[in-house]
């Protein structure tokens, strides 16, 4: 099999059933985040509602980051994804009876959202596991020597399902309404749990089974902080994220600076994907092997310029044009980032250091 097969790791009937439960996770999560944002934001007309939606899911998830890696790296990965999932598949099936006319009809605006909110951070704390399980079991699905395409795949996947995911959102709701598109959702999630059961369990690659939480984690925070690598492109990660923090309230810019319904939000959250993804499908046939430290560096700067420009602009088309270049860069950057994790980690650490990553 040659190095340079953009499609070696698609020769390999496990990774396709991974990359198929896989896009039906994200697509559904995508689509998901999308109509909570948009059926909060209608309700109660604050962009601080949106904000705290954030806030729902990030506490949980980087408070739970290292525990969650510790416990990846002690477990069977098959199983935990099928846990999660089955775990993902009762917040969307909670998210969708919140919609409901009955619920809506006989729950007071308070009940129902705060309810939302409930929801949204159970999913956080789902969130600090699925990131870890989903980047250690790609390792034990291809060999070794071709980790960079299928991290190359496995990234588009990622960012194919989200672009896909916000696009149906934008245009489900206005179609078929929010309830009925959170139904879909269930049953998506419910698929990709059953599609989940055809790939065989994993062996647990760790040798320290019943490690003590503490030794574990400093080992895993120490093994990032030592890897000039690693930690160069968390950092990198880390910045370009303070830079993206603007399409956290793009339903604010989509209803009350840009005038477009839900169809152009949906197609504001999808063009930062869109571009992500035509730059992972070229860098699949053109790897990009030499000065890959510049070329992230670069593309973290442009990564930046194009999200201050859709700041400043109240054009829709420029609005759609600068998130697709930054999705664009940030998919440049992310190419480099995922296999450098994957080449660098060790086996039985990568829990740990995936959490790392998500802490950046």
């Amino acid at each position: 099999m040659s190095k340079l097969d953009p499609y070696a790791a698609l020769k390999i009937k496990e990774f396709n059933i991974f990359l198929f439960v896989r896009f039906l996770l994200v697509f559904g999560w995508s689509m998901q985040f999308i109509v909570i944002e948009w059926q909060v934001y209608s309700i109660t007309k604050d962009p601080l509602s949106l904000g705290i939606i954030g806030l729902m899911e990030i506490i949980p998830a980087f408070s739970m980051a290292l525990f969650a890696g510790h416990i990846v790296d002690q477990k069977e990965k098959r199983n935990l994804l099928a846990l999660c999932t089955s775990a993902f598949s009762l917040i969307s099936l909670g998210l969708f009876l919140l919609t409901t006319e009955s619920i809506i009809a006989n729950w007071s605006t308070n009940a129902v959202l705060y309810s939302i909110y409930g929801l949204v951070f159970f999913g956080g704390f789902l969130r600090s596991f699925f990131g870890p399980t989903i980047f250690s079991l790609v390792a034990l699905l291809v060999p070794k020597k071709i980790y960079p395409n299928a991290a190359t795949w496995s990234t588009s996947t990622w960012k194919t399902a989200s672009v896909s995911g916000a696009l149906a959102a934008g245009f489900l709701i206005s179609w078929i309404g929010v309830d009925k598109t959170l139904c879909l959702v269930f049953i998506l999630v419910l698929l990709s749990l059953a599609c989940t059961f055809l790939i065989k369990k994993k062996p647990i690659l760790n040798k320290k089974i019943g490690e003590p939480m503490r030794e574990s984690l400093k080992a895993g925070v120490r093994f990032v902080f030592q890897n000039k690598a690693i930690l160069g492109v968390l950092t990198l990660d880390m910045i370009a994220v303070l830079f993206g923090g603007t399409v956290a309230i793009l339903s604010v810019f989509a209803q009350d600076v840009l005038k477009v319904g839900p169809e152009g939000f949906g197609l504001l959250n999808a063009s930062i994907s869109m571009g992500s993804i035509v730059t992972m499908f070229l860098t699949t046939y053109i790897p990009i092997n030499k000065n890959t430290g510049r070329k992230m560096l670069i593309s973290v700067f442009i990564f930046g310029l194009s999200i201050i420009a859709f700041g400043l602009s109240s054009i829709f088309w420029v609005s759609l044009l600068a998130l697709f270049v930054s999705g664009a860069a940030d998919g440049i950057s992310m190419v480099i980032r995922q296999t450098i994790l994957q080449l660098k980690t060790p086996d039985d650490m990568r829990g740990r250091v995936s959490s790392v990553n998500s802490m950046f």
